[in-house]
């Protein structure tokens, strides 16, 4: 197609910070290493060059200081962007995000909005060992008063931040480690993309494969061998986990009528299991399967590499569990 480029997701990331920042005065960025460093991976590299250091804030190693400091910021009518270094580190910020940014507006009847939007690194995979390692999206999904989202595609990466940052409240968005090298082609015009829809990637007609973030490619690395064994698998990305699309994600297994979900958290508690009982309360009737989940073991994700992958959701094991539900 003619147009497309050739880019890559972290770079999509620095454009779509780019862009807000030059179209949107009240745009800020904050966060530990965002400056002068050029950001913990990258994304903002040159960035303090171009806007200078009231618009790319490097901060002390405070989360729960300078996520404080944006929550202010936003109510006095500024739309920060926060980044926080790895999720891991948002617990640190836990007060601020969970009792604060997500409570304001209801706590004060309506008087104060948020518009905050926070980015973080989340997942495993490099080799960062258990404080730098999990993925605690499904964490935060739980909680009223944020929105969360899981970009994978170069699409969402350009686009989502646009519509985040017009959202009138606060704005999680988890940037898996494996993706920001990924490369691809982009459309010149790939602007704004909406934050409330899950997306079909793939169609199919025997089993739903539904997946976020970093396990999204596999998913569709197992679609493509599944479909070696004549097996047609549909894969579903989330894209967003709260507020979570039931509606096309019980529309994909009503068709299948079996379902597997991947992801890379645990499963104790975790995002997978409340999608599987909302596809229990939505389509029951129209399973021909027991849902099967993919998850990551229920350990803190190990630093030795064979160990991390082996702790980690896999296509072959995401194979298996579509087969099984295929009784095979």
């Amino acid at each position: 197609m003619s147009g497309m480029r050739e880019t890559t997701y972290r770079e999509c990331l620095r454009e779509a910070i780019r862009e807000a920042l030059q179209r949107d005065p009240r745009v800020f960025l904050m966060g530990e290493d965002v400056g002068h460093y050029g950001g913990c991976y990258a994304v903002s590299k040159g960035l303090l060059a171009e806007f200078g250091e009231e618009r790319i804030r490097d901060t002390p190693l405070s989360e729960a200081g300078f996520t404080g400091a944006g929550i202010g910021a936003a109510i006095a009518g500024m739309r920060p962007i926060v980044e926080i270094m790895t999720v891991n580190f948002s617990f640190l910020a836990l007060d601020q995000i969970v009792n604060n940014a997500a409570t304001l507006l209801h706590m004060s009847g309506g008087a104060f909005n948020v518009p905050l939007v926070i980015r973080m690194a989340t997942g495993a995979g490099r080799q960062l060992a258990a404080q730098h390692s999990h993925s605690m999206e499904g964490w935060y999904a739980h909680i009223p008063g944020l929105k969360v989202l899981t970009p994978a595609t170069l699409e969402d990466a350009r686009g989502m931040l646009w519509t985040a940052l017009e959202d009138p409240d606060p704005v999680l968005i988890f940037e898996h480690v494996l993706l920001y090298n990924r490369s691809g082609t982009l459309s010149p015009e790939a602007g704004p993309v909406e934050i409330v829809k899950a997306a079909v990637r793939r169609e199919g007609s025997d089993v739903t494969l539904l997946a976020y973030g970093g396990s999204l490619f596999k998913a569709l690395d197992a679609a493509e061998e599944l479909a070696m064994a004549a097996i047609s698998a549909e894969v579903v990305d989330l894209r967003v986990l709260r507020p979570l699309d039931t509606a096309t994600i019980a529309a994909s297994v009503a068709k299948t009528r079996r379902a597997v979900v991947v992801d890379e958290g645990w499963r104790s508690g975790g995002i997978s299991a409340e999608i599987s009982t909302r596809l229990m309360e939505e389509v029951f009737w129209e399973l021909d399967a027991p849902i099967e989940r993919v998850c990551g073991v229920e350990v803190p994700v190990p630093y030795p590499a064979h160990l991390e992958q082996a702790s980690l959701p896999q296509v072959p094991e995401i194979v298996a569990a579509a087969k099984r539900t295929l009784g095979r």
